[in-house]
């Protein structure tokens, strides 16, 4: 990855990681791809241990109170840095567009809230829009890419991706139809209507067998485990799945989400 020299004359700008729930848990790799991407942007990187959760589970559900308290911790974590990562459209839309609203009332953390949302920012629209980041990974096949929810309409992010996919060296970006539909993961939503998510992924899977791709990536962890488990019921091996940090960073030594090492 290369930056433009403007960002290169400019001091190498403090940041933290939010790693996610998902990323920690599930796929650490999506993690490290994003630390080396990061730094390979000029970036200083760090990752808070005192991370937790950002709440969007207690806050969809229901419970203000809990996601209040949550969203109060990752305030005082990440605090002092220039910016704030998040390699999720998903979270990062808690953090940048529902921290202010939950705490708009408390008179301690409300303009703390909005400060925080003013330097967080997801990772590949941070790369392309702030650093002006340009990659130079290769993998071949034919990649199609999934619009995930929140990182498309409540952040905008749709040409970002699109424009750092096109550099990759060996990749033919093949455009699944209905990429901006949703793949029925939705946190909570799968768990409360486990029909309609079904019905809902596999529309998403059809898209992608439709597009001829042999690679499926995203933006969010929970999308790409949502899809993957669709494509594994569906004795679909030849169909692989990861995180779009992942190959922007070359890391594709790792098994694909949902494929066994």
């Amino acid at each position: 990855m290369t930056i433009p020299p403007e960002a290169q004359a400019a001091a190498a700008p403090r940041v933290a990681l939010f790693v996610t729930c998902l990323v920690d848990m599930f796929r650490p790799s999506v993690g490290f791809a994003a630390v080396e991407l990061l730094e390979a942007a000029g970036c200083v990187v760090e990752v808070p241990k005192a991370q937790t959760c950002c709440g969007q589970p207690a806050y969809n559900s229901g419970d203000r109170a809990t996601a209040a308290d949550i969203a109060r911790n990752v305030i005082a974590a990440f605090e002092g840095y220039d910016y704030v990562i998040v390699p999720s459209g998903s979270c990062g839309a808690t953090i940048i567009k529902d921290y202010p609203q939950i705490l708009a009332d408390d008179p301690r953390f409300a303009e703390r809230a909005r400060a925080l949302s003013a330097r967080t920012h997801e990772l590949v629209s941070f790369l392309v829009d702030i650093r002006g980041a340009r990659v130079s990974a290769r993998c071949e096949g034919r990649a199609s890419y999934h619009d995930s929810c929140s990182g498309l309409r409540s952040l905008g992010i749709k040409e970002q991706p699109r424009h750092l996919l096109a550099q990759v060296e060996g990749l033919t970006l093949s455009e699944m139809d209905e990429a901006e539909i949703c793949c029925g993961f939705g946190g909570t939503f799968c768990v409360k209507f486990p029909e309609i998510s079904n019905n809902m992924v596999g529309n998403k899977t059809a898209s992608i067998a439709r597009s001829g791709a042999d690679l499926v990536l995203a933006g969010d962890l929970g999308c790409l485990m949502n899809i993957a488990g669709k494509l594994s019921r569906e004795g679909r091996e030849d169909v692989k799945v990861r995180h779009i940090a992942e190959v922007l960073a070359g890391r594709l030594d790792a098994p694909a989400i949902g494929e066994k090492g």
